[in-house]
C-alpha cells in the first residue's frame, strides 16, 4: 500500500496546548459540531512536514473547546511536543456530502468573481463567525482588482454559485466594500 502524502489529508483542527499534568491536550476543532472531531478516533498530527499517526483514547468538550488524550501519552512534557500540530485525517474518511454541498477546504484557492465579472482574488480560507455564520476570507492577488483582503459572508444572499470544476465562486459583492 502506498503511504499517504500530506495532500491526501484534510485539517480538522489543531492541538493548541497541554491540559493538566496527565498528558491531555487542548484541541481547537474546525468540525461542526466541534465534538465531531472525536468521531474520527485516530488522527494524523502534522508538524512541519512530519506526519505522526496518533490514537485518541479519550476526549470531551471542555468549556468552549475540547480536550483529548492520546493513547500511551500520560505525561505533560510528552503531550507538549504535540502543541501547535494540525489534526488531520485522510480525505477518504470524510463523509460524502449531498449534491451542491462542499467542504471548506474545497473552497480554498478558488477564484472569487463578482456578478459583474470583477475578480476579487482567491479564497484563502473559510472561518466561522459564530451562530452558524461562515465567512469567506478572500486575498487579493495579481489578477484581482486590487490586493485587498475581503470578508464575504458565506450565505445565499452573497454567494451565488460555487463551481468546483471551474475553480471559482461567483459573489454578489461590491468591490468597493
Amino acid at each position: 500500500m502506498t503511504p499517504l502524502l500530506p495532500e491526501d489529508y484534510v485539517v480538522l483542527g489543531k492541538v493548541s496546548s497541554v491540559y493538566g499534568v496527565k498528558g491531555w491536550v487542548k484541541v481547537f476543532s474546525f468540525t461542526e459540531p466541534m465534538d465531531r472531531i472525536l468521531e474520527y478516533g485516530n488522527w494524523t498530527l502534522k508538524q512541519g512536514q512530519d506526519l505522526i499517526p496518533i490514537e485518541v483514547d479519550m476526549g470531551r468538550s471542555h468549556g468552549k473547546g475540547m480536550v483529548a488524550h492520546f493513547k500511551g501519552v500520560d505525561d505533560r512534557e510528552i503531550a507538549k511536543r504535540y502543541s501547535g500540530a494540525d489534526i488531520c485525517v485522510p480525505r477518504s474518511r470524510l463523509p460524502e456530502l449531498s449534491e451542491g454541498e462542499c467542504y471548506w477546504y474545497e473552497l480554498e484557492g478558488l477564484t472569487v468573481i463578482t456578478t459583474h465579472d470583477v475578480i476579487l482574488g482567491t479564497v484563502d480560507y473559510v472561518m466561522s463567525a459564530g451562530s452558524g455564520n461562515d465567512v469567506l476570507v478572500i486575498k487579493g492577488d495579481a489578477k484581482s482588482i486590487d490586493r485587498r483582503e475581503r470578508l464575504v459572508p458565506y450565505i445565499d444572499q452573497f454567494v451565488i454559485e460555487v463551481d468546483l470544476g471551474v475553480g471559482q465562486v461567483i459573489v454578489d459583492w461590491d468591490p468597493e466594500f
